[in-house]
């Protein structure tokens, strides 16, 4: 979809609902608030897109978050994410209204979906983007790359729509003192049968955890969490203070935690009230996804790590000497 661009108009971002709670994944409103941020320079309006059932519960924060037009996809055939669907139904929807822009989050949702109907629509996708921006009525979509030692800002000048995923707990969700009532749009589609047959779905262990994108208190562990005895009592401390685990590459392909616990460029974003490291250094592949915390405490045996320098409290120690101390301190306040 490349030909006469400037038939191209308003900013879109796709929905995405939590499957097991009900509830909108907190991307969803940070990306509103990046697009009506976005359609102040491009001079447009802000869609967003909802497809599943039960979706007019939703309506009242995309308002409060920026959204003017609603385009709803309400079908009980959509109760669960299915790529096939979802992708034809944009892919429909993006050739009939013509958007100069669409935001997708980047969760496994939007990792999949994003490049489905960017291949359909032979047009440009920037994937994992940490920034977007206009520049000369262009999106900008700035993202890491080469290992994150830099930044690149990426720009798709021939080919419309612009299409960008965003990392979860980047960007700020700014809600408006005064929204409007947005223009509500039914769209009406019925899902075709999919290739993929669903026999059974069942919930994982993992996924009953606390994940660290969404947690108030996150506790992370790296390299400098050396032995087993150290990590459980890491783990109890998390378990006393109702925090997330999180933790750095290492740690996950050590067994200790599982993928969806890794923070960092190649794992998930968090944005917490307070954010405990043990035993991580602060490599810029991890810290990527982890220094907007409110409130950063850091602990490492290594006084030059690079972690205390966006730390508000650092402790230069040692980390199994450290945890069982606090956690003797939580047991006397009881």
């Amino acid at each position: 979809m490349s030909n006469n661009l400037e038939s191209y108009k308003d900013i879109w971002v796709i929905a995405e609902v939590d499957e097991i709670t009900k509830k909108l994944r907190s991307i969803t409103l940070e990306l509103l608030s990046a697009a009506k941020k976005l359609s102040q320079d491009l001079r447009c309006k802000v869609g967003i897109v909802i497809i599943g059932q039960d979706n007019k519960k939703y309506f009242e924060e995309f308002a409060k978050y920026g959204a003017d037009i609603i385009y709803n996809i309400e079908d009980s055939s959509f109760t669960h994410y299915d790529s096939q669907n979802y992708a034809q139904i944009l892919i429909a929807l993006t050739k009939k209204y013509k958007p100069e822009a669409i935001l997708y989050p980047s969760t496994y949702m939007g990792r999949d979906l994003a490049p489905r109907v960017a291949s359909k629509l032979s047009c440009g996708l920037t994937a994992d983007c940490t920034a977007v921006s206009v520049k000369e009525g262009k999106l900008v979509q700035s993202r890491p790359a080469f290992g994150g030692n830099i930044m690149a800002d990426i720009i798709c000048p021939d080919t419309r729509p612009q299409m960008a995923s965003v990392r979860p707990n980047i960007l700020p969700k700014i809600a408006l003192e005064n929204p409007s009532k947005p223009q509500i749009i039914e769209e009406h589609f019925k899902a075709v049968p999919s290739k993929v047959r669903v026999i059974k779905t069942q919930k994982d262990k993992a996924s009953e955890v606390l994940k660290p994108e969404e947690a108030d208190i996150v506790i992370a562990v790296g390299r400098g969490v050396k032995d087993q005895k150290t990590f459980a009592f890491i783990k109890e401390l998390a378990a006393e203070l109702g925090a997330a685990l999180g933790a750095t590459r290492p740690i996950v392909e050590n067994g200790l935690l599982g993928k969806n616990h890794q923070i960092g460029q190649s794992g998930v974003s968090v944005k917490p009230k307070v954010y405990i490291s043990f035993g991580i250094s602060g490599a810029l592949q991890h810290t990527i996804g982890m220094h907007n915390s409110d409130l950063i405490i850091a602990v490492n045996s290594d006084g030059k790590a690079p972690i205390f320098n966006i730390s508000q409290y650092g402790f230069v120690a040692d980390v199994k000497k450290v945890v069982p101390q606090i956690l003797q301190q939580i047991n006397k306040l009881k």
